[in-house]
């Protein structure tokens, strides 16, 4: 089954999504949050045939939520009610160790994104 991941922020949302085995984590695209973050999402999906979406639950040391949790929460939910599935994976400073390991680039939160899905994936391997 493929699978997408979403790094969600304020002003981007990263995209990452497996091969079709759901194996290997990629960076797919960085969106803005903008109005048709949601419709652009779905129709990814669908185009891509995701079977389900892994959103980052953005906590911090204390494992607390973050302010942008509850956004990230609320968007989930809109993408459920478009009938998709989606679970919460914890994230962690996925977008400073993708920068450590690439550097300030465009798509820092797609890689994000995959840090999260390589994550979602090695966690529910076993």
């Amino acid at each position: 089954m493929r699978l997408m991941a979403i790094d969600y922020g304020g002003k981007n949302v990263g995209i990452a999504s497996t091969d079709e085995a759901g194996n290997f984590a990629i960076p797919r695209v960085v969106l803005p949050n903008d109005k048709d973050l949601l419709n652009t999402v779905s129709r990814l999906s669908d185009d891509w045939q995701i079977g389900r979406i892994i959103v980052g639950e953005s906590l911090n040391y204390k494992n607390e939520p973050n302010p942008i949790d509850e956004e990230a929460k609320a968007f989930a939910e809109s993408l459920r009610t478009l009938g998709k599935t989606v679970e919460f994976h914890p994230e962690l400073m996925t977008s400073l160790e993708a920068q450590h390991i690439q550097g300030d680039i465009p798509m820092l939160d797609a890689s994000a994104a995959a840090l999260i899905l390589k994550s979602y994936i090695d966690t529910n391997r076993a």
